[in-house]
């Protein structure tokens, strides 16, 4: 059974342990033990779900051509059995490829630990979802007893964008699957929260291509809206039709969990980025982005 624990911090092991799993090395570094790869198995738990085809059929003629040049990272389960905590893009690969052993470094974790690091691992590489992050998060707060904000810490998110996330999963399945297919953005799933009927709107909003702000207004029960949120700064009205800006604005805003409006003119290689924040704590988490940047 998992352990139900409340955690304050990381500790200098985590972090050690997703710089392994993050920094490539050396197929043939002493540390790296090579395992038959019907020995390893997937992690039942694993944040991931989908696979992009082209990329994975990419990445198994590179490894038949080349071999597995990045160890993968596991831990002992059983006898001679192992499960892996990051790589299992290459695992498949090699697969597939036909190799019959690949190179893995060992390391003998605890559950709540191989979890967080095959959470933070994809999350890094923007492999995730916003389905599969989200029920990520869940898991860490109900089976290991985080908190949102010790979790905000984990992943390098705001506390507003996990919770953002976590919000999704009170939307119907149907939604959540069209999130995971990719046929609704996290931003237009977001605004379909509290409406009457969620699913005939996400069906609407896939066939007619609505914006977020005409979601908000059809939720409210109002006419579409403009494209650009009205309590932000205001924007030129070609800058407000421009759908590469709604679309780079929609993208921000999903990645720091916070409102924002860029205002840039008509053939301009210049312009504004305005984000708005709710508290203080924010602010805060904000500034440390921008002087980490």
């Amino acid at each position: 059974m998992a352990e139900k624990k409340r955690v304050s911090g990381l500790g200098r092991g985590l972090s050690a342990l997703l710089e392994e799993a993050a920094t490539p090395r050396d197929a043939n570094d002493p540390g790296v033990a090579r395992i038959a790869v019907a020995d390893i198995g997937a992690n039942p738990t694993q944040p991931r779900r989908h696979f992009d085809t082209t990329a994975m059929d990419d990445l198994i003629a590179s490894v038949r051509a080349h071999g597995v040049l990045q160890p993968i990272l596991v831990r002992p389960v059983a006898a001679g059995r192992y499960e892996i905590i990051a790589g299992e893009r290459r695992w498949r690969a090699a697969q597939a490829a036909g190799l019959h052993e690949m190179p893995a470094v060992v390391r003998p974790l605890d559950d709540r630990t191989a979890f967080e690091i095959a959470l933070i691992e994809n999350i890094q590489r923007s492999d995730l979802n916003a389905i599969e992050e989200a029920r990520g998060y869940k898991r860490l707060i109900e089976d290991f007893g985080h908190t949102q904000q010790v979790l905000s810490t984990i992943v390098g998110k705001s506390r507003s964008h996990v919770t953002n996330l976590m919000r999704l999963l009170d939307l119907p399945e149907a939604i959540q699957t069209m999130v995971e297919n990719g046929a609704l953005a996290m931003g237009h799933a977001r605004a379909l929260i509290g409406a009457a009927d969620p699913v005939a709107l996400a069906r609407r909003v896939v066939a007619e291509g609505l914006s977020v702000r005409s979601i908000e207004a059809l939720v409210a029960g109002k006419p579409p809206a403009r494209p650009r949120d009205a309590t932000l700064a205001p924007a030129s009205p070609a800058a407000a039709n421009d759908a590469n800006v709604d679309a780079l604005e929609i993208q921000l805003a999903d990645a720091l969990g916070m409102p924002v409006a860029l205002s840039v003119a008509p053939g301009a290689t210049s312009g504004s980025i305005t984000v708005r924040f709710d508290s203080l704590d924010q602010l805060d988490w904000l500034c440390v982005k921008l002087i980490q940047a």
